[in-house]
């Protein structure tokens, strides 16, 4: 199995004159993450030369992530007003991606946002648990078929496509596009990606997502891309760069975080045997799996990003008016003041219940976090029930992060299925 590693590139990421940058080859992780949570509830970072802020702890983002005084709206950048940021920066394709639920607040966050949680109703997402099921076993399947020889790649073939199956059958978007998205999600989020190719990426995902608008507009079906082009509430419905704005940045989330979840959850239970052992014998449940890993090694890394209308006081820091503030979820999950002095262990063992907020807090709180839980609650069970001497076919610490800033995200995951 070729499983090449990324192109290695230098980057210090070690604080700097109080200020902590973030690498975009994310090389050591686990070390960014303790500079940050050593770096106070408000720390001062560094994102491809660009100054931000980001939040560390639990308590000050529970704060923060319901501050209608921190805004989506890109207007409201001081950096972005002065020029000083424009649209060749690598990162703004990931802040300013066009009109959506993820971009706009308040009331017309509210309207934006409506129609996609009321299609991921607990009802709904027990209505697709076969379809999951089904999607779960026929690639278990194809793992079993790939790895009878040897080693095989968990993400490629497993833990990768079900998502992208998932979310692709809830958009109503064809199983035959489904590689195609992956491969420019994949490269649009590649810190490795030219600029110019990434903002190409953007404008080709514009296309094909409009394109499918315009296909539903004319025979609607019963998925979300058609309830959101149907969606009226008091009497104005979204137009059509709103539905586009929405899927787009939908299925993005929708396939990304549950892959990290599924991969992270497999990595945690084989560096931990002892543990792991206790989830097979049924002494502890893969719920309370899914939400230490959730916990312990988030899917979401860094989320960009929101913006001060005015000051704000954290601590002994202030937020200026038209600053940008990352949260870091990772760090946050780490943070021992609300998770203890053993914060950085895997323990599914720890007291109940796991609080966390990976999924986020407050309005803007990720809309598929119940559905991603379905996918895991699923999966998990489902690979370790047909392969419960599942191991890894390398040493862990030579698995490698894809160079993504924002998401914790493998390049693969080699197995031998049998031990």
């Amino acid at each position: 199995m070729n499983c090449p590693h990324a192109a290695a590139q230098q980057a210090d990421s070690a604080s700097a004159g109080g200020t902590v940058v973030i690498d975009p080859m994310v090389q050591d992780l686990d070390g960014e993450t303790a500079r940050l949570r050593d770096a106070g509830p408000l720390a001062r970072i560094e994102l491809l030369g660009v100054p931000a802020w980001t939040v560390t702890r639990h308590a000050e983002a529970r704060q923060l992530l319901v501050d209608t005084r921190l805004v989506k709206d890109l207007d409201a950048w001081g950096l972005w007003q002065s020029g000083a940021v424009t649209h060749a920066w690598p990162l703004i394709g990931m802040i300013d991606a066009g009109r959506s639920m993820f971009t706009v607040d308040g009331a017309e966050h509210r309207r934006l946002r409506t129609k996609t949680s009321q299609a991921l109703t607990p009802r709904r997402l027990e209505a697709i648990r076969p379809d999951i099921e089904r999607f779960t076993e026929e690639l278990l399947d194809a793992l079993a078929e790939q790895g009878k020889d040897g080693v095989v790649d968990l993400k490629s073939v497993f833990a990768q496509p079900l998502p992208m199956r998932v979310v692709g059958m809830l958009m109503g978007v064809d199983e035959a596009e489904h590689a195609m998205l992956t491969k420019r999600y994949k490269a649009f989020f590649s810190m490795l990606t030219p600029h110019d190719e990434r903002m190409a990426l953007l404008a080709e995902l514009d296309v094909f997502y409009a394109a499918l608008v315009r296909e539903r507009t004319a025979r609607p079906k019963d998925d979300l891309t058609s309830a959101l082009i149907l969606a009226e509430e008091g009497g104005d419905p979204l137009t059509e760069e709103e539905v586009v704005g929405n899927l787009k940045a939908m299925v993005a989330a929708g396939h990304e975080t549950t892959i990290g979840l599924i991969l992270n959850a497999v990595r945690a239970l084989l560096a931990h045997p002892d543990q792991l052992r206790k989830v097979l014998d049924g002494e502890i449940s893969w719920e309370t799996v899914i939400e230490e890993t959730l916990r312990w090694d988030t899917p979401t890394t860094h989320l960009l990003m929101r913006f001060a209308t005015e000051d704000i006081q954290v601590g002994d820091e202030v937020i200026a008016k038209g600053e940008g503030v990352v949260i870091s979820y990772r760090v946050i999950g780490r943070d021992v003041e609300e998770h203890g002095p053993d914060a950085d262990a895997f323990d599914i063992t720890r007291p109940a219940p796991i609080r966390h907020m990976t999924f986020g807090h407050g309005p803007h709180i990720c809309p598929g976090a119940a559905l991603s839980r379905v996918e895991a609650g699923i999966a998990l069970p489902a690979l370790f029930g047909r392969f419960p001497r599942l191991w890894l076919a390398v040493p862990d610490e030579e698995l490698r992060k894809l160079p993504v800033m924002t998401q914790n995200d493998l390049e693969c995951f080699p197995v031998l299925l049998h031990g």
